[in-house]
């Protein structure tokens, strides 16, 4: 078995934004199709099951994907990583459900700003465990900094939407929407580092991605199941093919972020994806604006602070700057 090779920051940082690109489409998509059932819970599952079929395809079609489909047991059987691992789709499960169910209570701009906190701390704090196949990487004071400054600037980028009208009125009315994106956000983190050891070990980020959606649709499929036999059917699925989109976008984000956590990190992979987020979003909203979207001269700089940010906790700094910052213990 091969394990994939590592990547140099400077050519793996591109590849985590590019990927990022993908979410903020998925996003809206799912987003969508929540509102068009009136069902999250539906809407994540039709995500999942498509992203799933696209994945069964790849792994039988491609060599690389039927090698990586015959590493699956053995890693399994073998005990190659913890068992739990296996069910790290079930937090992805978790991230398409609250974007299905969530933004059309809180709005992109909450969202965004929830998720992203939740990522931003929890990839410290994955690093800093060592539970991705990086291995341990200090705390150190230049990354905490790039954390703050990540997260004040995508508040900042997406602060023009905030009197948009997408979000619920009043603080009480969105405490608890908001603590299913911070949740979905900060598991994302972990979600990664599983993937990102799992990988090692199939020899390929296909059977990982795939495996992450086998998982996902099994417990979103369940959770759909209960709520049927309690509220009853959602809306008829429609009919336009774009509706359909969202569990594609998916197998880019989650089968790059498995490739790229092993050579960047999960802290910097989550914060190149961040990138690429809002890059994506700003794009979005020029292209194809949503009711409420809103392209104001703080949502520019504000996606250029978090490049910045991104840069300032990523790039390698001088010997001696490095001996004057005190990892956290």
């Amino acid at each position: 078995m091969t394990s994939p090779p590592r990547l140099p920051v400077l050519a793996g940082l591109p590849l985590a934004v590019g990927s990022g690109l993908a979410i903020p489409v998925q996003g809206r998509i799912n987003g969508a199709l929540g509102a068009r059932l009136n069902d999250g819970i539906a809407a994540a599952a039709v995500s999942f099951s498509t992203g799933l079929v696209v994945m069964i395809v790849i792994s039988l079609v491609l060599p690389r994907g039927r090698a990586g489909l015959a590493n699956i047991l053995p890693a399994v059987r073998n005990r190659a990583f913890p068992r739990i691992y296996v069910v790290a789709g079930a937090t992805g499960a978790l991230f398409v459900f609250a974007q299905s169910f969530t933004v059309g209570i809180l709005g992109v701009a909450l969202f965004t700003v929830a998720a992203v906190t939740g990522q931003t701390v929890s990839g410290l704090l994955v690093d800093r465990l060592g539970i991705g196949p990086a291995g341990k990487k200090s705390v150190t004071g230049i990354r905490i900094v790039g954390c703050i400054l990540t997260i004040a600037a995508v508040a900042w980028a997406v602060s023009p939407r905030f009197s948009g009208g997408g979000a619920a009125d009043g603080a009480a009315g969105l405490l608890l929407p908001l603590i299913l994106p911070v949740a979905a956000g900060f598991l994302m983190s972990f979600q990664q580092a599983m993937n990102g050891t799992a990988t090692v070990h199939y020899g390929t980020p296909i059977a990982a991605t795939l495996v992450n959606f086998v998982a996902g649709c099994i417990v979103l499929w369940a959770a759909f199941a209960v709520k049927l036999a309690v509220a009853g059917p959602a809306n008829p699925l429609p009919g336009e093919w774009w509706y359909y989109l969202g569990g594609p976008m998916g197998c880019v984000f989650i089968g790059l972020g498995a490739l790229l956590v092993r050579s960047l990190g999960v802290l910097v992979t989550g914060l190149g994806m961040i990138a690429g987020q809002l890059l994506g979003s700003l794009a979005l909203d020029l292209a194809l604006p949503a009711p409420g979207a809103v392209v104001a001269p703080a949502t520019v700089l504000g996606t250029l602070l978090t490049l910045g940010a991104i840069i300032l906790a990523t790039l390698p700094w001088p010997r001696g700057a490095l001996r004057r910052q005190r990892p956290v213990r």
